[in-house]
């Protein structure tokens, strides 16, 4: 069965995704030629070693609490914050508390 991609104007409901947990299901929410939306589950201890995209990048974490690390420094990302990186900045991350975070990527053209 073919993922589900929501459209141009289609409402998604971030809370109920973020009761996903047990899951343990990544699922891309929109993917367009400019930006892909993906909501990520980081269970509690899991790592997400150093990597980098060609795009700038918004990490809002929806539930739970995440270790981040970029720019030299590690930061705690809890439920209802969220960052920004530059292209191709170097980060990790590692769930402190089972999260889920909503992941946004730009693409240039």
């Amino acid at each position: 069965m073919a993922t589900h991609h929501a459209q141009p104007g289609e409402i998604v409901d971030l809370a109920t995704w973020a009761n996903d947990l047990q899951k343990n299901m990544t699922k891309v929410v929109m993917k367009s030629e400019d930006m892909e939306i993906a909501r990520l589950v980081i269970p509690s201890g899991k790592l997400i070693p150093d990597h980098k995209v060609s795009g700038p990048i918004i990490v809002h974490c929806i539930q739970g609490k995440i270790k981040f690390t970029a720019m030299g420094k590690m930061q705690e990302l809890n439920n209802g914050e969220l960052l920004y990186l530059e292209p191709s900045e170097l980060h990790s991350l590692e769930g402190i508390d089972d999260a889920v975070i909503l992941l946004t990527i730009l693409f240039k053209n």
